[in-house]
């Protein structure tokens, strides 16, 4: 049993890293990319916007990962956006489970995001036409500080990451221009100073992320070749080194699970901060990118591991009676599934639903419980809002 065990480790390991990891990285990069290009200019045009917010809110969700969702949260408590705008961003959202999708199933992911992206702009606009923001923002304007405890509590405030950053970079301005909000504000002073936006920049974690990005990358590469040859159907355990895509894919996901445990991100990936910092710097891109990477790489492992054990363990060591098993209770399978792929969408952060999702794409659950879950969830996004008002975060819930 024990030598069993470690083969579906090693499996679960090649297949996650060479099927899936190499292509959320290539295309996490070039989102990446485009969202440096592009993501000030969204969020500069949804401000202006008043009439089409639910709209372009509803495109900034569907973009692949949790960025274009997390510039959007904090606008509705600066009043720049309407309620409805969030309802919307968060429903067209995926998370980093839309990298999984994305890339082993492109089909059924543009599926998902045609359905997402009329419910959010339908959803969105009801919203608005009730006004249930109202209140929510008329409560929240009263609990806001004055300028003077704003100024105050910005000078006492740590300031180390924009220090290291400007002088990384060589920023000519004495301050990091900010997306959706600017430096001091109400929403700076939560999501840049009272919450942990980022690392901590004297401790191995940061230096070994702010280095081994280059190394991670380059795997990646290599990776990608190999997933492509996958792709043709060559064997790459049969190629001139005996067993090459094994080894590369224990390379492969033992690095990103050292690479996600030093930037020690577990459920949730992106913060606001780090979001922001990716948006306005190249460097960033690709260092954050990684750890992206990473996060999706490990989660993914987890869940191929996952499945493997609980077949061989339902087949009680026989894999293939597993197997039957899985397959007699799916042809049963209904609205329980569509209840439990809503009930885990709503849980904050992207691991739980980067598994969900990986679990789709091996047949576990129908595609019903993985739309469920595509609109339920609103990956990294809600944890800006959870931190500026949870009387807000709580209205969205409910819709």
């Amino acid at each position: 049993m024990a030598a069993e065990i470690l083969r579906l480790i090693i499996y679960s390991a090649e297949n996650a890293f060479i099927q899936v990891t190499v292509f959320v990285g290539a295309v996490l990069l070039l989102f990446g990319y485009i969202d440096y290009k592009h993501s000030g200019k969204l969020v500069k045009k949804i401000e202006e916007s008043k009439k089409a917010q639910p709209i372009i809110g509803s495109l900034l969700g569907l973009t692949p990962g949790c960025g274009g969702a997390i510039f959007v949260v904090p606008l509705f408590p600066k009043g720049t956006v309407s309620f409805g705008t969030i309802v919307a961003t968060l429903i067209a959202t995926m998370g980093d489970s839309a990298f999984v999708l994305m890339s082993v199933m492109p089909l059924k992911y543009l599926l998902v995001s045609i359905i997402s992206f009329i419910v959010a702009i339908i959803t969105g606009y009801i919203v608005d036409y009730f006004n249930f923001g109202d209140k929510l923002l008329e409560k929240y304007n009263e609990k806001r500080r004055s300028e003077q405890e704003l100024e105050s509590l910005h000078r006492d405030a740590d300031h180390t990451i924009q220090n290291i950053v400007l002088s990384e970079y060589d920023h000519r301005e004495n301050i990091i221009p900010h997306i959706g909000h600017y430096e001091g504000d109400e929403i700076d002073l939560i999501l840049h100073h009272t919450i942990k936006g980022h690392q901590e920049t004297d401790t191995i974690g940061y230096k070994f992320t702010h280095n081994g990005y280059i190394i991670y990358w380059i795997i990646i590469a290599i990776g990608l070749i190999f997933g492509i040859l996958d792709l043709f159907q060559v064997d790459l355990n049969d190629l001139a080194i005996p067993n090459l895509g094994a080894i590369m894919g224990i390379i492969g996901t033992g690095f990103s699970v050292i690479m996600m445990i030093m930037g020690k991100k577990f459920i949730q990936d992106d913060t606001h901060e780090e979001t922001e910092l990716k948006a306005l710097f190249l460097k960033e891109t690709l260092i954050h990118n990684a750890q992206e990477t990473a996060f999706v790489a490990t989660w993914v492992f987890l869940a191929y591991l996952a499945y493997e054990l609980f077949i061989l363990g339902l087949g009680l060591g026989d894999y293939s009676a597993g197997e039957a098993l899985v397959t007699s209770f799916l042809s049963q399978t209904g609205l329980s599934a569509v209840i439990v792929g809503t009930l885990i969408g709503i849980i904050p952060g992207c691991g739980p639903q980067i598994i969900f999702v990986t679990l789709y794409t091996k047949g576990i659950m129908p595609f019903a419980a993985l739309l469920a879950n595509a609109i339920s969830q609103d990956g990294d996004a809600l944890f800006p809002l959870i931190a500026i008002d949870k009387r807000i975060c709580s209205m969205v819930y409910s819709f």
